[in-house]
C-alpha cells in the first residue's frame, strides 16, 4: 500500500491509520508462528485472560492469551518457565506496541517429544504390542493388588481410598518408584518385573497423576512399554487425566482415565458383591429347606408304604373290605325289596283304577258336574235373553209413533181409506179426516186447504 504518489505529493496519515495499517501487515504476514522463550511478567486479571512477556537473552515481546484459548491447556504458565507458543503477530493500536496473540502453549521441547511419541507408537504398533489378542482379562475377585507409582503423590492416596471403599479385603502392595525424571523409566520397568517375580499380585496398577507431556514422559518410554507387555500379571495403565494418552495406555491390558478409575477397574463393588452373596445365601437356605422338606415327604411316604405292607395292616384292610362288602350286600337287598314293593303298589293302584265301583263313582261325579254346568248355562242364557229383550223394548219404545204423538204431534189419516195424510195437497174441501193424538182421536171435515 503506497503512501506517496509519483507527483511527489505525500499522503498524511493519522497515528490510528498508521497503527491499523501496520497491524494489518503484521497479521497478514505472521498469521501463525511458533516462538520459543521464557515467561516473565505474568499477569492474570479477574477477566481470565493472561498477559506476559516472552524473552530470551537478547529481546522480549509482549503476549496476550485470551480466556477461550486456555481450554485444554496442558501446562500451567509460570514465570521463568521455558515454553513454545503458537501465536499470531498483531499490533495493539492504542499504544502502538506489537504483541503476540497466543493460541496454545507447550513446554519447550514438547514438539520433539510429540515426534518421538508418534515414532515409538508406530514402531510398537507394527510389532503388535497394542493388539487386542495380547490383552489379558482382569480378575473378577483379586486377592492382591499391586500399585506401581510414587509413594508420596496424590495418585497413590486416591487409589488406596477407592480400594478401601470398594474392596477392603484385598491385599495391596505398593511398589514405590519415581514417576518423572531420567531414572523413572528404569524404576517403573524394574517394579513391574519385581511384581511378576514375586507372583503375589493378581493385577497391577501402573500410573501417576496429571502433568505436562514432559512430566508424563516416563510412561512413553520403550523400556516401560516392553515391561508392561512382558508382564504375566494383567496391567491397568492410569497415567494423568482423562485427556492424557501415553504409550503405556496402548500396551496395557486396560486403560483408566484416572488413578481412581483404575482402582475401580481393578476391584469389584464390595457392597454390591456383599448384597449378591447375601441373596445367594438366602437362596441356598431356601433350596436346602426345600430339599429337606422333599426328603421328609419322601421318608413319610416310604414309612406309610411300609405300614401298608405290614401283615396286621393287611388283615385290618381285608376285614374293613369284608365289612364294606357286607354293607353293600345289605344295601343291594334293601334296594331290591324297595323296588318290588314299589312295583306291587303301582300294580295295585292300576287294579283299583279299573274296579267297577270306582268307575261308577267316577261317572256319577261326572254326571253331577255336567248337570251343574247345564243349569248354570241355562241361567246364564235366560239372563242374557232378558237383557236383550229389555234393550230391544227400550229401542222400540224410543222409535214408536205413539211416543212421538205423546210429545205433541198428531197423525192425520183419511177416514174412509185410512191413508196417512202427509201434505195438504192430498185432501180437498169436504174430505173426512181422523186425527190421532197421543191420547185419543178426533174426526174432522176439511173446510179449506192452504197449499203453502
Amino acid at each position: 500500500m503506497p503512501y506517496s504518489n509519483p507527483t511527489g505529493t505525500h499522503k498524511t496519515l493519522t497515528v490510528s491509520q498508521l497503527n491499523r495499517a501496520v497491524g494489518q501487515l503484521l497479521s497478514e504476514h505472521f498469521w501463525s508462528v511458533w516462538v520459543a522463550g521464557e515467561i516473565s511478567n505474568l499477569s492474570a486479571p479477574s477477566s481470565g485472560h493472561l498477559y506476559f512477556s516472552l524473552k530470551d537473552a537478547q529481546a522480549q515481546v509482549r503476549c496476550a492469551m485470551f480466556k477461550n484459548s486456555q481450554r485444554g491447556l496442558k501446562i500451567k504458565p509460570e514465570n521463568g518457565k521455558q515454553v513454545r507458543v503458537k501465536a499470531q503477530v498483531s499490533l495493539y493500536e492504542p499504544r502502538g506496541d506489537y504483541q503476540l496473540i497466543v493460541e496454545s502453549i507447550e513446554a519447550a521441547g514438547e514438539g520433539e517429544l510429540q515426534l518421538a511419541f508418534a515414532a515409538l507408537k508406530r514402531k510398537l504398533a507394527d510389532e503388535g504390542l497394542f493388539d487386542a489378542q495380547h490383552k489379558k482379562p482382569l480378575p473378577a475377585l483379586p486377592d492382591c493388588i499391586g500399585v506401581v507409582t510414587s509413594p508420596s503423590g496424590a495418585a497413590v492416596r486416591d487409589i488406596l481410598t477407592v480400594l478401601k471403599r470398594r474392596f477392603p479385603v484385598a491385599e495391596v502392595i505398593i511398589y514405590p518408584v519415581a514417576v518423572q525424571g531420567d531414572n523413572a523409566k528404569h524404576e517403573i520397568a524394574k517394579a513391574i518385573a519385581t511384581a511378576n517375580d514375586h507372583g503375589h499380585c493378581d493385577v497391577l496398577i501402573v500410573g501417576r497423576g496429571g502433568g505436562s507431556l514432559e512430566d508424563l514422559w516416563a510412561f512413553n518410554e520403550e523400556t516401560v512399554a516392553r515391561a508392561i507387555f512382558a508382564s504375566a500379571i494383567p496391567v491397568i495403565s492410569a497415567v494423568g487425566h482423562e485427556t492424557d494418552f501415553t504409550i503405556a495406555d496402548f500396551v496395557a491390558d486396560a486403560r483408566a482415565p484416572t488413578p481412581s478409575a483404575a482402582a475401580e477397574h481393578a476391584t469389584p463393588d464390595g457392597p454390591l458383591w456383599l448384597a449378591q452373596l447375601v441373596g445367594l445365601e438366602r437362596r441356598l437356605q431356601q433350596l436346602v429347606r426345600r430339599k429337606i422338606g422333599q426328603q421328609q415327604q419322601r421318608m413319610d411316604w416310604l414309612k406309610q408304604r411300609l405300614q401298608q405292607q405290614h401283615p396286621g395292616q393287611k388283615l385290618a384292610s381285608n376285614a374293613q373290605r369284608l365289612d364294606e362288602l357286607e354293607m353293600r350286600l345289605n344295601q343291594a337287598v334293601q334296594r331290591k325289596l324297595r323296588h318290588h314293593q314299589h312295583w306291587l303298589e303301582a300294580k295295585t293302584a292300576r287294579l283299583w283304577q279299573h274296579h267297577p265301583a270306582a268307575k261308577i263313582s267316577q261317572f256319577q261325579q261326572q254326571q253331577a258336574y255336567l248337570q251343574q254346568r247345564l243349569e248354570n248355562a241355562m241361567r246364564h242364557k235366560l239372563a242374557r235373553l232378558n237383557q236383550q229383550l229389555a234393550a230391544h223394548s227400550q229401542t222400540l219404545h224410543a222409535v214408536s209413533p205413539l211416543e212421538t204423538l205423546n210429545r205433541g204431534y198428531a197423525l192425520a189419516t183419511e177416514t174412509a181409506s185410512g191413508h196417512v195424510v202427509r201434505s195438504s195437497t192430498q185432501v180437498q174441501v169436504g174430505d173426512k179426516l181422523t186425527v190421532r193424538f197421543g191420547q185419543g182421536s178426533v174426526y174432522s171435515e176439511v173446510l179449506a186447504v192452504d197449499p203453502a
